[in-house]
């Protein structure tokens, strides 16, 4: 008998949970434009960082934020981000929508072609999923920003 039980590979079964893993205290204004996100990061030290740092803000239906994360910690000039990274908290959290960010601890904040192309990529997957990617916002060590929305070089 033992040796049919052999036959059967074990299934782990999964509870997926979203955990909170600290607080961060911020006036639940309605992020509108990209100089409130940008204040946002200010106040959570994005612009103090030595390492490119890249986070997804979880937003409601009101544009509240209801949750972040930092989904990727890079090098000096660069990070891996993966779709399925960017939206796996955003879905656990039940974000209407997302706002992406990141780091340039140059101070230069002028998007990369590679800022340009993972935006692109995430903008696609927002739509598969029904999660819209709002805007990318890219924060200077000066506390200097640029909005990829508002200076149009998003398609959505």
């Amino acid at each position: 008998m033992s040796q049919n039980l052999s036959l059967f590979d074990s299934v782990p079964r999964y509870c997926i949970r979203l955990v909170t893993e600290s607080q961060v205290f911020y006036d639940g204004k309605k992020m509108s434009n990209a100089a409130l996100v940008a204040e946002f990061l200010m106040s959570i030290g994005l612009h103090e960082k030595a390492q490119e740092e890249f986070y997804s803000l979880y937003l409601n239906t009101k544009n509240k934020i209801v949750g972040f994360e930092m989904v990727s910690r890079g090098t000096l000039n660069s990070s891996l981000v993966h779709p399925r990274e960017v939206f796996k908290g955003a879905l656990l959290a039940n974000a209407h929508a997302i706002i992406l960010a990141h780091n340039h601890p140059s101070g230069e904040v002028d998007p990369s072609h590679a800022d340009k192309s993972v935006t692109e990529i995430l903008v696609k997957a927002g739509q598969l999923l029904n999660v819209e990617v709002l805007d990318h916002v890219i924060l200077g060590c000066t506390g200097s920003y640029f909005s990829l929305r508002e200076k149009g070089l998003m398609n959505n």
